[in-house]
């Protein structure tokens, strides 16, 4: 059975399993300790001798937080940008004498196939990961973005499954605690997704396919699943998309995820 799983998703820590239907997957991000990480991956019926290629969107540490024991431990190829790479040998997650492949667009991880697309972020290179089943489906991860470009767009049309960013409701963030400058950064085109921003680009999705959306990377902080959700439905009411019967919709707690199948 194919499935993806969130091992964890949020500011403090971001990972997401895929399988494919033999029991070979990938990983994306692995933001967490090992030992948290290796516990997560076999709760979802995974395990590191059965993952292909773990790929890495960018170089902030809650999204390469276990990559230094990772490929201490396991001879995993390991794929990200040239800028993304990098900037995690700058943060000593590339220990000596082991070595990561460099992704520009397209690479086979065994019969799974993971394109790379351009996301706006503030990151050396960053990325959103098209996966593709060897069935057929497309999976698409697409999380740390302060916009949506055309690229990102071409990129998720056309998934059976899209995990989106939906990072922060406006207001909360505006009265929340955060100091100004963080509350810009967040604000940016080179920040986060705001609800309303994710939501907006879901209606394409639907018409173009897609089935199944996970909200993720919600801030603690500055949101609530209750208002991702509300505000995503809420949005596709518009053009009578209608939950369980033309989509189904779930949001990412930051761990303990349960497993999708696709």
């Amino acid at each position: 059975m194919a499935r993806i799983c969130p091992l964890f998703s949020s500011s403090s820590g971001n990972s997401i399993y895929i399988r494919d239907d033999d029991g070979k997957g990938v990983l994306i991000d692995a933001g967490v300790s090992y030992k948290r990480l290796s516990e997560a991956l076999i709760r979802a019926g995974g395990d590191f001798e059965n993952l292909s290629a773990i790929f890495i969107t960018h170089e902030h540490s809650d999204h390469i937080a276990g990559v230094s024991t990772l490929l201490k431990k396991h001879n995993i190829p390991l794929y990200a940008t040239a800028g993304t790479i990098e900037g995690m040998i700058q943060k000593g997650a590339v220990p000596k004498g082991t070595k990561v492949y460099e992704i520009t667009n397209e690479t086979a991880a065994g019969d799974i196939i993971v394109k790379r697309f351009a996301t706006s972020h503030d990151a050396n290179e960053p990325s959103g990961y098209s996966v593709t089943l060897k069935g057929g489906k497309k999976i698409t991860v697409c999380t740390d973005l302060g916009v949506v470009t055309n690229e990102v767009r071409q990129n998720l049309l056309g998934s059976s499954l899209v995990f989106f960013e939906s990072n922060h409701d406006v207001e909360m963030l505006k009265r929340g605690p955060y100091p100004p400058p963080l509350k810009l950064r967040i604000l940016s085109d080179k920040g986060h997704l705001s609800n309303i921003s994710s939501a907006a680009e879901l209606p394409a999705l639907i018409k173009g396919g897609t089935t199944r959306i996970i909200l993720g990377h919600l801030s603690k902080e500055n949101n609530l699943p209750t208002l991702a959700r509300l505000t995503a439905v809420n949005q596709l009411k518009l053009i009578g998309a209608k939950e369980d019967e033309d989509y189904i919709l779930t949001v990412a707690k930051p761990e303990g995820n349960g497993v999708t199948a696709i």
